[in-house]
């Protein structure tokens, strides 16, 4: 079977922008595909400097993604007088749901803390705040906490990162189709279902 990778940030407006037609594919494609998740590793700690200048980017580019896509978008953490952009520990929790869980609950748990951060305005970089999600979606939390404070959690995160750089997927959310020889094929960006569809029909011709 094909296996069909979405690269994706839980801290990436884009990628919660395309959140939808991750699960309307999911849905859809679920006996043609092998569906997996990676994640990009957008931003680290320190690589934006939290001040008007930034602010202001990140408000322009959350509004187009939310008018594009019909997403919601809760704008209070732009009024933080002190935030570290830094994605690591989300991608680490979602690394850790899945090789605890597998992917479905990985989706699940992602589509979740996308939720948390971008429609309700809660910092997620906090790994109290990633247990408490996981403990609401899954119970007790015990596994989740030692699996994301272990060393395997930090080399599991980094391949993924590396992972995506391999397969060519350097914007996100990007979509890597590769069939049954290894062949790969990376859709770069937020598309809708109906483009994103198309390049499936066309990839696995």
């Amino acid at each position: 079977m094909k296996t069909l990778y979405f690269v994706l940030d839980p801290m990436c407006s884009w990628c919660w922008g395309f959140a939808p037609v991750v699960e309307a594919i999911r849905d859809k494609y679920t006996d043609s595909y092998d569906i997996g998740l990676v994640m990009g590793g957008l931003r680290r700690a320190g690589e934006m400097v939290w001040d008007d200048a930034a602010k202001a980017y990140l408000r322009s580019h959350w509004h187009n993604v939310a008018e594009t896509t019909g997403q919601p978008f809760d704008e209070i953490l732009l009024e933080k007088e002190r935030f570290n952009y830094d994605t690591y520990s989300a991608c680490k929790a979602v690394v850790t749901v899945r090789e605890l869980l597998g992917t479905e609950a990985a989706f699940d748990y992602l589509h979740k803390i996308q939720h948390a951060f971008y429609a309700q305005g809660i910092d997620i970089t906090n790994p109290r705040l990633l247990q408490g999600y996981y403990e609401q979606l899954f119970g007790n939390s015990g596994k989740f906490a030692f699996f994301f404070l272990s060393e395997r959690a930090e080399v599991l995160t980094e391949h993924d990162f590396a992972k995506a750089r391999s397969m060519g997927a350097t914007a996100f959310p990007s979509v890597v189709m590769v069939d049954e020889e290894g062949h790969m094929v990376c859709q770069k960006g937020y598309q809708n279902a109906e483009v994103l569809e198309t390049f499936l029909k066309e990839t696995h011709a």
